[in-house]
């Protein structure tokens, strides 16, 4: 008796896992596409802050370049992808990622655009863990300081200003905290000096879209 009950609770307990596992499943196989889709769309919308549709009309998440690790200037962890906006076939803008490893609480993940003739689009940081009420006012949610880049370029200002201004450069830091504002203007004009480096390949000057990787000197 005691072993036909043990068997049976055996059997159960084997069926309702089977059928566990199966609605677990079959929850994935039908959601995971509206999932993705969902995703889709907060990218592309984080992009769109950036370079609006007024000013292209190619699907910027279809249209990318692979950059990694292996391009310095960017501070890439692991492979990313440049977003290509393209106005009847011609590249206007493009959307680079970055990271400022130097952050006061680590990584500060970015996306900078940058137009053509080699002004800012615009910033963003995608990921920042930076002290709330002080480091995080590079999140748009809490200030207009990213704002602060719109329309600078390689010249303006010029290199020296590339700084803030507590090391003599043009850009605020914020009260108490310097140390990520510092990191993020440095990330942000070696995204622009490997844009001018690579100029060519990013807007299709020479006929090809493809980044060369590795050392960009």
């Amino acid at each position: 008796m005691l072993g036909r009950s043990i068997t049976r609770n055996s059997i159960l307990l084997a069926v309702f896992a089977a059928c566990t596992t199966a609605l677990i499943a079959g929850t994935h196989l039908l959601t995971k596409d509206d999932i993705a889709e969902q995703k889709r769309r907060a990218e592309e919308r984080a992009l769109l802050q950036i370079i609006p549709k007024s000013r292209h009309n190619n699907s910027m998440l279809d249209d990318t370049i692979a950059v990694g690790p292996q391009d310095a200037e960017l501070g890439l962890r692991k492979d990313k992808q440049i977003y290509v906006a393209r106005e009847n076939g011609d590249v206007v803008a493009v959307i680079i990622p970055a990271v400022a490893r130097d952050g006061y609480s680590g990584d500060i993940e970015l996306i900078v655009g940058v137009n053509r003739d080699g002004t800012i689009a615009g910033v963003r940081a995608l990921a920042q863990r930076e002290t709330p009420g002080l480091g995080d006012k590079v999140d748009l949610k809490k200030s207009n300081w990213m704002l602060s880049f719109n329309g600078r370029s390689l010249q303006n200002p010029t290199l020296a200003g590339w700084a803030v201004k507590k090391d003599d450069g043009i850009f605020d830091q914020f009260t108490g905290a310097t140390i990520t504002p510092r990191a993020v203007v440095a990330a942000i004009l070696r995204v622009l000096q490997f844009a001018a480096t690579n100029r060519d390949s990013l807007f299709d000057i020479s006929g090809t879209n493809v980044v060369p990787t590795g050392d960009n000197t």
